[in-house]
């Protein structure tokens, strides 16, 4: 077990690292040649460019003004200045509440800590019962702080359940006030928000099929039918993930085009050049610009084919759909209501912010979600209880006394001094990061199979999953094992009957090997956050190997955003161990304070500086951190609880049973007071907004804005294939008053004749002195497409025969 001068060791290796990551930080953020990797966000909002340069070419790289080096960690005033209002109108309120989850860990365990050291501490040196079991089990100076160290039956332990009241009755308080701002912070974001796609749409699944009638069809009929004072359009949802890759790839072709041209404008004189073979580095020798744009028609004529036979298929129409209203109102009541009477059936639910669908799940089925979930269950359970293995085996390194009793020849090399304080105080944490370490992804991983349809929705399910694996594992597992490693002789050796005495002295005692994964993970590791290494050495990576284009530039400059999935579960893990430890070891607690006062400081200097979210959820995760923080005080109860009837303290035990009773009353409160502001959207705030709005906004400026919020990818008009334009060649339909043609209900094409935009014929088409002509289909159902290679414009036409009313109607898509 970890001793005073093994966590000195450990301290001091942790401070000293943490001291260089952050010396290293200040003076890398100075150098022009980084000025994007630790800047990224004001790049993106066009607030900063590239930094003027002094002197000679050496210049370009390396800070010459020796002035600003004397100024190195004015990063940290600097960090601390913009206000929490600036804060979300810079980054968004998802950060700024990330940010109020660290004052809020210093708001509970500042005072809480302060009155633990100067009023427990003494009580539990007092006693001195360690003293007499030194020969029975292992201790150290520092368990002499915990509350292993009262003698059984005593009266103190009164001051430890009235001090576990105290920190329980502020904790709720400072929680209540928390939920309370943050919930109103999150109305007031949404309230103050411009006219978003979000508030308006609806996602709607499991859309029920109906013979002789299309997805697009169905969905329509009924939202007229249901809400017909509201419906506005609707948006398909297409299975275009082969479309996707296929657009990726093209997109490396065009850079490396512009590369190449790139490089003949520099060198008029030699035209580039490429084998064709393998990475190129054998076959025929061929004209580089020449080869690309080549490859690049024929990319073009396969993403049209395609996409002309995605819209032509359809099964590739997935039983989904994005659903707009004319008011926020409207979209509230679809949102938060049933709409069949099977309740299976047309499920409905909020739709993510655009930048936040994942669209590659929107064409799993509603069997196969719930099939999936079974299986990730099953596989999250089966992983938690794997990683019991590594550890148990990191308990092993922390535990090295209980293994000297039983392996007696171990002891000449763990006896060393300066091995021993390394392997107790500075391994076992470090050990421990570096098993977490790959867990996040394959968690991530796990979500993204269960099929959730939103960045965040996979974020905060990553994370859920997570906080009960660091739960499990991390905490229960590692005073588990833990004990049973350091008692391991006593074990043995001792009766059954003496087996409850011997974890309820060792469990507090575990908290040496907690502050020692505190000190590597939030102190070094928080440091090592801010010196952003790994995004330093790839962005110059690419610089050297991949870099061809401005555009290349900034794809190379990659900003990260909060890591949520990672970073709340760990922040939740730190609470737990404050909560459990405030009563039984309360040594512990300064190691937190540091934490969460250090912490504070990175994550504000990276939210300004570096952070750009892929998302925003309106702080969507909040509940969940409260209901965690509340569990880990219900934990912390029980705990102490259980310690109790170790000491045999049977007087005192019974004034414990009421307080998780009163915490989960509290919680309940809490969740029916606030939750809701977090699940659903006030109809009272949505009419609200829809008044202010009437006045200056028409729906058909609506429909306008919301007709391409969620166009399916395959619907952008070639954007991430970088054209300028796509226009479209339209054939008039017979003239006849049988077959007149109806609005368009959808921003998508569908496939039903009666259901095409009704527009003017454009006048002439554009001519071109290279046009590619392509057509797909057989006689009667034919997809026209024409690229014009010097200006960039792609003509559709589509020409399908539909049997009606005995007529025949030819109409062209706008895609």
């Amino acid at each position: 077990m970890a001793t005073l001068s093994d966590i000195g060791v450990s301290a001091f290796i942790n401070i000293l690292g943490a001291f260089a990551f952050l010396l290293a930080f200040a003076l890398l953020r100075l150098q022009p040649i980084n000025d994007r990797v630790y800047f990224p966000k004001w790049y993106i909002s066009g607030k900063r460019s590239a930094p003027r340069h002094v002197g000679n070419f050496v210049g370009k790289f390396v800070n010459l003004n020796f002035k600003t080096y004397l100024t190195f960690l004015n990063w940290m005033p600097e960090a601390m200045k913009m206000s929490e209002s600036n804060i979300i109108e810079h980054a968004g309120l998802d950060s700024a509440v990330f940010l109020r989850i660290y004052t809020l860990g210093l708001k509970i365990f500042a005072p809480t800590a302060i009155v633990a050291l100067l009023v427990l501490i003494p009580v539990n040196v007092s006693d001195g019962t360690l003293f007499f079991l030194r020969k029975d089990l292992v201790v150290s100076d520092i368990d002499k702080l915990s509350i292993s160290n009262i003698k059984p039956k005593s009266w103190k332990f009164f001051v430890h359940i009235a001090m576990e009241y105290l920190f329980t009755f502020w904790t709720c308080f400072m929680l209540y006030k928390e939920y309370g701002r943050v919930a109103a912070m999150r109305l007031k974001f949404i309230a103050s928000q411009d006219r978003r796609a979000e508030q308006f749409t609806v996602l709607v699944r499991n859309v029920p099929h109906e013979s002789k009638r299309s997805i697009t069809d169905s969905v329509e009929n009924f939202f007229k039918k249901n809400h017909p004072d509201h419906y506005l359009c609707h948006q398909a949802v297409y299975n275009a993930n082969k479309f996707a890759k296929l657009v990726r790839k093209r997109a490396r072709l065009q850079n490396w085009l512009d590369y190449n041209q790139l490089k003949f404008e520099r060198n008029p004189e030699k035209r580039p050049t490429k084998k064709k073979g393998f990475l190129g580095l054998w076959g025929e020798k061929v004209d580089s610009i020449d080869y690309y744009k080549q490859q690049l028609k024929e990319f073009d004529r396969r993403l049209t084919m395609e996409r002309e036979r995605i819209l032509k298929d359809s099964k590739s129409i997935m039983p989904a759909a994005f659903v707009s209203f004319n008011s926020r109102c409207g979209a509230a009541v679809c949102a938060q209501t049933q709409q069949s009477k099977n309740p299976t059936l047309w499920l409905t639910h909020w739709a993510p912010e655009p930048r936040d669908v994942y669209w590659n799940n929107l064409s799993i089925s509603f069997f196969s979600l719930s099939l999936r979930k079974l299986l990730i269950s099953v596989a999250v359970f089966a992983l938690v209880f794997f990683y019991m293995i590594p550890i148990a085996f990191v308990q092993s390194l922390a535990n090295l006394e209980g293994l000297e009793k039983v392996a007696p020849f171990l002891r000449p090399l763990i006896e060393w001094k300066v091995i021993k304080s390394f392997l107790q105080g500075f391994l076992p944490g470090l050990a421990l990061k570096v098993f977490l370490f790959i867990l996040p992804a394959i968690l991530m991983f796990m979500s993204k199979i269960e099929g959730h349809v939103a960045l965040s929705v996979l974020e905060r399910k990553t994370a859920a999953k997570y906080y009960y694996f660091m739960l499990v594992n991390v905490f229960l597992g590692s005073i588990v094992a833990g004990t049973a490693f350091q008692q391991l002789h006593a074990f043995l050796h001792e009766s059954a009957t003496q087996i409850p005495r011997n974890i309820g002295v060792s469990i507090p005692m575990k908290a040496t090997f907690f502050i020692t994964y505190i000190m590597v993970d939030g102190w070094a590791g928080i440091a090592g956050e801010i010196l952003r290494l790994k995004p330093l050495v790839i962005f110059h990576l690419k610089n050297m190997f991949l870099v061809k284009t401005e555009r290349d530039v900034d794809r190379a400059m990659d900003p990260g955003s909060v890591d949520f999935p990672e970073t709340l579960p760990s922040l939740q893990l730190y609470f737990l161990l404050g909560i459990v430890y405030v009563v039984v070891t309360p040594i512990l607690l300064p190691f937190i304070l540091v934490f969460f006062a250090f912490a504070y400081l990175v994550y504000r200097h990276q939210v300004i500086n570096v952070y750009n979210q892929r998302y925003e959820s309106c702080a969507a995760f909040w509940p969940h951190v409260h209901g965690r923080i509340i569990a880990s005080l219900v934990i912390s109860q029980l705990l102490l609880m259980g310690l109790l009837s170790t000491k045999k303290a049977a007087k005192s035990t019974p004034f414990l049973v009421v307080l998780p009773v009163l915490t989960l009353t509290f919680h309940k409160y809490c969740k029916s007071r606030f939750e809701p502001a977090f699940r659903k959207y006030p109809v009272e705030e949505a009419m609200e907004k829809d008044l202010q709005d009437r006045s200056s906004e028409s729906d058909a400026n609506l429909k306008a804005y919301l007709a391409d919020a969620y166009l399916h990818p395959i619907f952008h008009s070639f954007e991430e294939i970088e054209l300028e334009e796509v226009k479209v060649d339209k054939k008039p339909p017979p003239k006849s008053p049988s077959t007149p043609l109806s609005e368009l209900s959808s921003p998508s094409p569908t496939h039903d004749a009666k259901h095409h935009e009704e527009a003017e014929p454009s006048g002439t088409s554009q001519t071109s002195h290279n046009i590619q002509h392509y057509e797909v289909g057989q006689p009667g159902d034919l997809f026209h497409y024409e690229y014009e290679q010097t200006s960039h414009v792609y003509h559709y036409d589509f020409e399908s025969q539909y049997h009606h009313d005995s007529q025949y109607q030819h109409n062209g898509y706008h895609y």
